[in-house]
């Protein structure tokens, strides 16, 4: 979904991705965005649109086209109005979907040149357990970088042999291997490799209840609520010891424009979502291999 505000003739965009997992839907975004048009008409800016919505895909979108407009108004990118330093060039992952492991193995050599894959795992067994998936893929892509996407799909008893599996194959992360809720037993294990917070954080309020169980943190802009508050979450994590994972959702470059200036600070890049579309919207971000360029002044962001 794309919002857009327009002030004396200039317009800002923003695009979100209601997702069902957090209770969000494309009619349910559309009447969060539109029950802010009285206030938005009256003056809300983008300081005191944190306070008015919560946090999610429907802010995201208003925040985002926020910060395109004042770039266009100012004449000035996103970057400095922020207060970053210009924007580089970044490598993101490249997602291999869950499936068989010899589906996966597939999937993955004709990926292997690329240095970071993303491997979602989490699956029931009936098609392969979750070491033998990544046992296939590491095969197949000797030489990638790999995260692990266990999407909340591991349990108490077999947490400790796919950690174990994962850190055989070499895996440098792994995100959210336990259900949001029901992630104690992260707390007192001896973790073989870095785990990452995904559904377990959203903001900087969800940030305490991490500590002693995460060694990083997912920050999605559909779930901070926009580029605003992903920044300060940034902050605030690295200032507690988190390493921060810029992720996104399966989106157009629009989405991704905002998302690439959060990553400039990341040690884990997956902003892939338009490499995962039949097709992307025009003067889309230039994507070479897995370097992925920031946007352009056309896109979003001035």
């Amino acid at each position: 979904m794309v919002a857009e505000l327009e002030q004396n003739g200039t317009i800002g965009r923003g695009e979100c991705v209601p997702y069902a997992r957090y209770g969000e839907s494309v009619a349910s975004v559309t009447a969060a965005i539109a029950a802010m048009a009285d206030r938005l008409a009256a003056g809300l800016d983008r300081a005191g649109l944190q306070s008015a919505m919560p946090s999610g895909a429907a802010r995201n979108a208003l925040d985002c086209a926020f910060w395109d407009l004042e770039a266009r108004q100012r004449r000035r990118p996103v970057h400095e109005l922020a207060g970053l330093p210009p924007p580089r060039p970044l490598t993101t992952a490249f997602t291999i979907s869950l499936g068989a492991p010899a589906a996966m193995a597939e999937a993955a050599a004709k990926v292997s040149e690329r240095p970071l894959l993303k491997i979602k795992l989490g699956g029931d067994e009936t098609a392969g357990d979750d070491p033998a998936r990544i046992g296939a893929v590491r095969a197949a892509a000797p030489n990638a970088t790999l995260i692990v996407d266990a999407n909340e799909g591991w349990r108490e008893d077999n947490l400790a042999a796919n950690l174990a599996a994962c850190a055989k194959a070499g895996v440098v992360l792994v995100e959210q291997p336990l259900p949001e809720g029901r992630d104690q037993a992260l707390a007192g294990m001896s973790r073989p490799i870095p785990v990452c917070a995904d559904e377990s954080v959203h903001d900087r309020a969800s940030l305490t209840a991490l500590a002693g169980k995460y060694d990083a943190v997912n920050i999605k802009l559909d779930k901070t609520g926009g580029l605003t508050e992903a920044l300060a979450m940034a902050h605030d994590a690295t200032a507690q010891g988190f390493a921060i994972f810029a992720g996104c959702m399966v989106a157009t470059s629009l989405s991704m424009a905002p998302a690439v200036l959060l990553a400039q600070s990341a040690r884990y890049v997956d902003l892939d979502g338009p490499l995962l579309l039949a097709r992307d919207r025009a003067g889309g971000l230039r994507y070479e291999g897995s370097l992925v360029h920031p946007a352009t002044a056309e896109l979003w962001g001035y």
